[in-house]
């Protein structure tokens, strides 16, 4: 039996996207590097709620949806302030007191950058969820 080598072009079949955030993120990363304007990603509500948190933290600038008669697609402007951004897998679940350990781990330096949680609260980065004095589900990290 012969190896076969997939294209590119190829993986993006019908079990793609799996992950909609890891997918999300990294054309996020791929187009600030590759230093263009905007680029489009696929669209969900927790891509949305992440979207906002990296918006108010002043990573990212003005975002739209784009109705393709599916799922949709977000249009994202790039301000090249964006270092490195990923999904958290598995979404560990934490406590408040365990915030400054996964910092520590996903994060280059204290004070740098911000983890995103899915929290009680709703979808917060790690300052926010200090001073409201929550824990929840780590999904992403940004810097």
């Amino acid at each position: 039996m012969q190896n076969r080598h997939v294209s590119v072009g190829e993986e993006k079949g019908e079990n793609m996207g799996q992950d909609l955030l890891n997918e999300a993120l990294t054309v996020i990363r791929n187009a600030e590097n590759s230093g263009k304007a905007e680029c489009v990603t696929p669209a969900s509500e927790l891509i949305k709620d992440v979207l906002l948190v990296m918006q108010k933290n002043g990573y990212i600038g003005n975002f739209e949806l784009i109705d393709d008669k599916k799922s949709g697609r977000f249009r994202i402007e790039l301000i090249m302030k964006l270092n490195n951004c990923g999904a958290i897998s598995p979404r560990f679940s934490i406590g408040l007191k365990e915030l400054e350990k996964h910092e520590i781990v996903y994060l280059p330096a204290k004070d740098f950058g911000v983890l995103i949680l899915s929290t009680s609260k709703g979808v917060i980065d790690n300052r926010e969820a200090k001073s409201k004095k929550v824990g929840g589900k780590l999904i992403s990290f940004v810097y």
